[in-house]
């Protein structure tokens, strides 16, 4: 990956909880895998990579699209499945699309009203960004991690990273509209640890989609699928005993 594809530290981007004592035996099914029975080996752990909408932020892309169907009486759900592929079909997630194009191609397919401008304002509304993560991952970067996000997203991430003030909190930014590809592509988690400049197996790759994560996983990184704060929070807990 080029500079192109990816932001440095500090620069402007390119490219209800369920208690944990309940919780803990299903999740810590859901994260292993037949080499990790329970969960990541976090002693292996150089690099924690982030998903953004759903993990770091709210689902602003879920959030915004379904109250958006709510107020003009559209079905949420139907809504909110038709977005996820116009994003694709238009080109828009990876580059090859404007938003102009993925709103015309979502209005037809769904009835959906609204200008362009008012639209992607409500989306990018829904994408709150969550202190209590903000404040955990300087901490994991104050034991000596390094962090970075890989994202689906568009140029809405840029605007979200430049407003949020979250820049210094990574050293790299994956943005699917910037490098042209997606973790659809499982070879994305290739490209990330070649220009991390790490073996797979020391990126920890955090996301709240188990198809996400199982293709991390597939390509050698140890993977965990985000849930809700408490077991976030157990799981930071174990990657600062590590480094303690």
């Amino acid at each position: 990956m080029t500079g192109a594809s990816c932001t440095e530290k500090k620069s402007r981007p390119e490219c209800l909880s369920t208690p944990v004592s309940g919780y803990r035996k299903m999740h810590d099914m859901r994260n292993a895998r037949p080499d990790e029975p329970s969960g990541p080996d976090p002693t292996a752990v150089r690099v924690l990579l982030f998903d953004f909408g759903g993990v770091i932020a709210e689902e602003g892309f879920r959030e915004g699209l379904q109250q958006l169907a709510r107020e003009q009486g559209l079905d949420p759900e139907r809504i909110f499945q038709a977005g996820m592929d116009a994003v694709y079909d238009s080109g828009f997630v990876l580059g090859r699309g404007t938003a102009a194009d993925f709103w015309r191609l979502l209005r037809a397919r769904t009835g959906l009203r609204g200008d362009d401008a008012t639209l992607s304002r409500r989306i990018l509304k829904g994408f709150r960004v969550r202190p209590w993560m903000v404040e955990a991952i300087r901490r994991l970067r104050s034991a000596g991690y390094r962090t970075a996000i890989l994202s689906d997203q568009t140029h809405w991430l840029d605007t979200l990273i430049e407003e949020n003030s979250l820049a210094d909190l990574f050293d790299r930014i994956y943005n699917s509209y910037h490098l042209g590809k997606g973790k659809r592509d499982p070879s994305v988690f290739d490209d990330v640890a070649r220009d991390l400049d790490v073996a797979p197996g020391e990126i920890l790759f955090i996301d709240d989609s188990p198809e996400n994560v199982a293709r991390a996983r597939s390509r050698g990184l140890q993977g965990w699928v985000f849930t809700n704060r408490e077991a976030f929070e157990d799981l930071t807990s174990r990657l600062l005993a590590a480094r303690a």
